[in-house]
């Protein structure tokens, strides 16, 4: 399928947000976005207490469905940041180190437990 069919007519590359209550959002983002600010922007509960500096994993995800190009993988500093996660696996990934462009295009995030804000688990997400 030829490039310009996949994006959206002005550029815009979809990502579908998944919640642990069930919740999926799809968001729309140009492209050079972080994801972690989209995931914000669009109201979604990520605490991302570091602004997208990579210090802190509190935008931590799961890659739960490709986008229609892969993702880089990660490296340094995400890569040491996901060591101190607990539960943090081969699908984890920092949104605020994933740009968003054709590699989101169709992608799926699921946030992580770890990530979301504290009065939105004491709301009844287990």
């Amino acid at each position: 399928m030829p490039h310009d069919e996949w994006m959206e007519p002005d550029g815009v590359f979809t990502t579908l947000a998944l919640l642990p209550n069930g919740e999926s959002h799809s968001l729309q983002a140009p492209a050079g976005w972080r994801l972690m600010e989209v995931l914000r922007d669009h109201g979604l509960p990520i605490r991302a207490e570091c602004g997208g500096a990579c210090a802190c994993a509190t935008c931590h995800v799961h890659v739960a469905g490709p986008g229609r190009l892969p993702l880089s993988a990660p490296e340094g500093d995400e890569l040491d940041r996901l060591a101190e996660i607990f539960d943090a696996d081969d699908s984890s990934r920092l949104a605020c180190q994933i740009l968003t462009g054709p590699q989101t295009d169709g992608l799926a995030v699921r946030l992580a437990m770890d990530s979301l804000w504290d009065d939105f688990v004491a709301g009844g997400v287990s």
